[in-house]
């Protein structure tokens, strides 16, 4: 199978590891894997900030990069959502009204992939030790996953998956609402923190880097001792 991957920018630019451990699954899972080096954005920063024309030109460019009719498959819920979800919106009677359409039903979050396109929720992965996995808000509400990481993770050899009190909470990131609402921001991360630890984990798991980027400066200041790693950093493990 023929599949284009999306790298967020979130993981581009900062946990760039994320792409390589999740292309080296798909190819494990015999997929072959092309990336287009001209992708930038999908353009969600400007069009939850109510930018929707500069958000257009972005999303215009996302259309164009990755035409055709292959599966896309993104390390990032909140991303996937965001195309699935919005696109059509915001070319509504335009004349890539089609092609946004089209592009929506092709796109997939990483888990959903590996369990619904490609039935597949063993690699052969080893991780030991104990860990918590946290649901991130456009996973469940944006995409509807909630079992298919979970589903994943119980196949991985010496894993424990433990799992923590209010678990689909808002872990307090949220995009620009971090940086617009900070108190309110860091008292949900440290309460997703204190719920996380509490389990006896010692790693929080997810699928949205940006959600874990939060989580992680949270339980650094607390000193809570979490490691956070995406998903696709544990399957890679085999």
């Amino acid at each position: 199978m023929n599949v284009q991957i999306f790298i967020p920018c979130f993981v581009d630019q900062l946990y760039p590891g994320v792409g390589f451990n999740m292309v080296k699954v798909l190819e494990k899972a015999g997929c072959t894997v092309s990336y287009n080096p001209q992708q930038t954005c999908c353009g969600q920063p400007a069009f939850n900030a109510g930018f929707w024309g500069e958000a257009k030109e972005v999303c215009s460019k996302f259309l164009a990069d990755f035409s055709g009719s292959d599966y896309i498959v993104a390390p990032s819920a909140s991303c996937v959502g965001f195309v699935r979800n919005y696109y059509t919106k915001l070319f509504e009677n335009s004349p890539e009204s089609a092609l946004a359409k089209k592009t929506a039903e092709r796109v997939f979050e990483f888990s959903e992939f590996l369990i619904h396109i490609l039935k597949v929720d063993d690699f052969g992965a080893t991780f030991n030790g104990k860990a918590t996995y946290h649901d991130s808000c456009a996973g469940l509400r944006e995409c509807k996953i909630k079992s298919e990481p979970r589903q994943l993770l119980s196949k991985v050899k010496g894993l424990e998956l433990i799992e923590m009190n209010d678990v689909e909470t808002c872990c307090g990131f949220g995009g620009t609402f971090a940086v617009k609402f900070e108190p309110i921001s860091v008292a949900m991360g440290d309460q997703k923190v204190t719920n996380a630890a509490a389990t006896g984990a010692e790693y929080i798991i997810s699928t949205d880097m940006s959600c874990l980027m939060h989580i992680d400066g949270c339980n650094k200041n607390k000193e809570a001792g979490l490691k956070a790693l995406h998903l696709a950093d544990v399957l890679a493990n085999f």
